[in-house]
């Protein structure tokens, strides 16, 4: 057999992620490869790391992309701040809080959990409860936007509650970035991370990453080597933050930075506040069109992320058969739950460039037609 080249269809995603990509941003991966030592590319990385300051509202000195997709992004967090020695307490109200209890349990640290209902925000006054039981802990690491349920945590206030315990901040940030507030200096968050193929609607693999001054300082003088080679953050600082040189660590992906530059080209261009009200009117809209079609939503109105919109299979509707009738005779891809709302939910996504009329209508005539099939 021959094997031919592949043209894949032409979808609109409305799932987890990854989100529809602007066509400027395909553009933009087309673009000529050049050395990611190239003079011209360095500079291009500059801009990248601006951008993304812009992006995360913060003046950190230490804010990049990692060459990996956000659970790199993770990992490096965990990794490179965590030793055996440290007390973390994890918050967990879905699947991606469940992978930082991995990170730390991998690590080896003494992890203290916070349990939390699914579908629902993280409770502050059990982080406060948690932290004056365990007063021993350095670090709180939670998810901001919970993917798996659509729920947002108020980062502000479990931040605040860290910082009054003497802890360091570790936030997931994946899913919230570009879509919702997110003030990484003024809510004082240590480290954050994030993915390009949420709502920055830029191609899969690369992850934002920031770690504030003094977050910066425990990685470079920790007293042991950082489990992972790759994701040493004291061998890529010299990468991304060499006034006008770098020092070699890895050979970027070049044309992905190009992609996801270009999109935090057209974030800025929109202003991040207008982009965090245009994903809230999306979901207003859509929200309206799906109550109108007998859908409920898991997270309470005011618990939710507007770009994550996860609502209860009705009874008797087969999960698989619906997912498989948009995608066959719209195109159109949503997303089945994760982990205790697998079979029992859809996740609909409402992410960067795909956060338009013209999907919101798509969606809700799609779905009217595939709950009558």
């Amino acid at each position: 057999m021959t094997i031919q080249s592949f043209f894949p269809p032409q979808r609109t995603l409305m799932g987890p992620g990854p989100s529809d990509v602007s066509p400027r941003v395909l553009s933009a991966l087309a673009r000529p490869t050049i050395g990611h030592l190239d003079p011209n590319f360095v500079a291009m990385m500059d801009e990248v790391k601006e951008l993304l300051q812009y992006a995360l509202q913060t003046k950190n000195k230490f804010t990049m992309a990692v060459s990996a997709p956000g659970s790199a992004g993770m990992e490096a967090c965990f990794v490179n701040l965590i030793t055996p020695e440290d007390t973390v307490v994890v918050c967990v109200n879905g699947v991606f809080g469940m992978r930082m209890i991995e990170n730390v349990n991998r690590i080896g640290a003494k992890l203290v959990v916070v349990e939390g209902e699914w579908g629902r925000a993280v409770d502050p006054q059990a982080l406060e409860a948690s932290l004056k039981e365990n007063p021993q802990a350095n670090f709180v690491a939670f998810v901001h936007a919970e993917t798996s349920t659509g729920a947002l945590s108020d980062a502000k206030a479990l931040c605040a509650i860290a910082k009054e315990h003497d802890c360091l901040t570790i936030v997931d940030a994946v899913t919230s970035l570009g879509g919702v507030e997110l003030r990484v200096d003024e809510w004082q968050i240590d480290a954050v991370y994030s993915g390009s193929q949420k709502c920055l609607s830029c191609v899969p693999g690369l992850s934002p990453v920031s770690f504030s001054d003094k977050a910066a300082e425990v990685i470079q003088n920790r007293g042991i080597a950082v489990q992972s080679w790759f994701l040493d953050q004291s061998l890529v600082m010299g990468y991304w933050s060499g006034e006008g040189k770098r020092s070699y660590h890895h050979t970027a992906p070049v044309n992905s930075l190009y992609a996801l530059h270009e999109s935090l080209v057209m974030l800025q261009n929109e202003g991040l506040e207008n982009s965090w009200a245009r994903h809230k009117t999306m979901h207003d809209k859509l929200s309206t069109g799906l109550a109108k079609l007998g859908l409920e939503f898991i997270v309470p109105a005011d618990e939710r992320l507007p770009q994550l919109n996860a609502v209860y299979i009705p009874q008797g509707i087969d999960d698989a058969k619906v997912r498989e009738f948009l995608l066959n005779e719209f195109n159109l891809e949503i997303g089945a739950g994760l982990g205790a709302f697998a079979g029992k939910a859809w996740r609909i996504g409402l992410m960067g460039y795909a956060a338009r009329n013209e999907n919101v209508t798509l969606c809700l005539a799609a779905l009217e037609e595939a709950l009558k099939q």
